[in-house]
């Protein structure tokens, strides 16, 4: 499954079904995406849970009709049809695997899981239940994706050899505040969270662009040199001291895909925090903080009005316990790239996030359980926008060795 299936041009009709989500994790990525479910006319009902109870309460009180349970136990035993994982990074694919087992359709904040052996059950589990799983990979929606796949599916770059996704977002801006935040006391351990295992903005920019998978990889890790605690080998509870890495992939078509996952770096992560190039045979395109340049043999193009997202105005107490850093990633429109005729009409003044998907994301899963159609980012094309980057760690930790990268292309592929 590496071919990119038709992406809809219609609402979803309101009478082809609803649905109740359970909201796992009631923290600061997930109101965004409880508010747009709580408006969207196919689901009927939300259900919240958190480890920090009164954190569960204040964000149901917001929906009308929203409810609270004690445990994630209790709402997969409970009548919720679909659970949407937004807790700790690490945690996710038990989670996702419990609620399989219950007979739960998923959606799972990224990543998909931090071990190979966790994203084969997944996929086992997905492919034995029929039930939906999807992966809110917001690059997938990125302007500069949406339009490089657009481009790619017309061959107007050619063949396209080599491919570049960035994830630039150093820890200064946002993330030492969103650690202190979901990890308590021991906030330095988990924030020394390893660069490449947090691997879909780079990745899935660049294959959710191009229909191929990442084959074998060869990368290097760089060691933190702040010593604050954090990237501390001794410390991190991953036993991680890398703060920076450098991954380049061998693609299935033949091409190559380089990928950096930076957390100390000196670069505006608020302004563009996912960025990417391509080059073909015939055309590239190439992308800075500010700027998107279209090339051909003749000419160079300014293109960067396309991926410009429309903000809307922050509203400070909807992001009260948001880092500022953080805040203009939960406050941008959508590009002039972005086809809005799919989404329901209540959106056009929903809050929206990172450079437009927020929309996309949570009409796909609602479109995928209602209608019965795998999402963009099944379990399947996630597996391929996360596994290269647990082996790009295992690489950079035995010295850059070159090691293969499983397939997960669909078997009727």
């Amino acid at each position: 499954m590496t071919a990119f299936a038709p992406e809809p041009h219609a609402p979803l009709d309101p009478a082809a079904g609803t649905f109740s989500i359970g909201i796992v994790g009631a923290g600061q990525f997930s109101k965004s995406f409880a508010t747009l479910w709580d408006l969207h006319p196919n689901v009927s009902r939300l259900v919240v849970t958190d480890l920090v109870p009164e954190r569960a309460e204040q964000l149901a009180a917001r929906y009308e009709g929203a409810t609270t349970v004690a445990s994630y136990e209790e709402m997969l035993a409970s009548d919720v049809d679909a659970v949407a994982i937004f807790t700790q990074r690490w945690t996710h694919a038990p989670l996702v695997l419990a609620a399989l087992a219950a007979g739960k359709h998923v959606y799972s904040a990224v990543p998909m899981a931090t071990e190979i052996t966790d994203i084969d059950a997944i996929i086992a589990e997905t492919d034995r239940t029929g039930l939906t799983y999807m992966m809110g990979e917001t690059s997938y929606y990125n302007p500069a994706t949406v339009h490089l796949r657009n481009k790619i599916a017309e061959g107007a770059l050619g063949q396209v050899f080599y491919a570049e996704g960035d994830y630039v977002h150093d820890m200064d801006l946002g993330f030492y505040a969103a650690y202190q935040y979901s990890g308590g006391e021991d906030w330095k351990a988990t924030a020394s969270y390893p660069p490449m295992l947090y691997p879909t903005h780079a990745i899935g920019g660049v294959l959710g662009a191009l229909p191929t998978q990442a084959v074998s990889v060869s990368c290097l890790g760089v060691e933190d040199r702040r010593g604050d605690g954090v990237f501390d080998r001794e410390v991190s509870q991953f036993g991680n001291s890398f703060s920076n890495a450098t991954a380049l992939f061998e693609l299935s078509d033949g091409g190559t895909m380089r990928t950096n996952e930076m957390r100390r770096v000196g670069y505006p992560s608020h302004i563009r925090e996912s960025r990417f190039r391509f080059f073909g045979t015939e055309a590239s395109f190439e992308q800075l903080a500010h700027q998107s340049v279209w090339n051909d043999k003749s000419d160079s193009t300014d293109i960067s009005e396309k991926f410009v997202p429309l903000r809307s105005d922050t509203d400070v107490e909807e992001l009260a316990d948001v880092d500022p850093a953080l805040r203009e990633a939960f406050t941008s429109g959508s590009a002039p790239v972005h086809d809005r005729s799919r989404l329901p009409a209540v959106y056009a003044d929903a809050p929206n996030g990172h450079e437009g998907s927020h929309h996309f994301l949570a009409d796909d899963f609602v479109r995928a359980v209602v209608t019965g159609v795998a999402p963009p980012v099944d379990a399947r094309r996630a597996a391929m926008f996360t596994a290269p980057g647990i082996v790009a760690h295992a690489s950079a930790l035995a010295g850059g060795e070159r090691l293969p990268i499983p397939d997960y292309a669909h078997p009727s592929a």
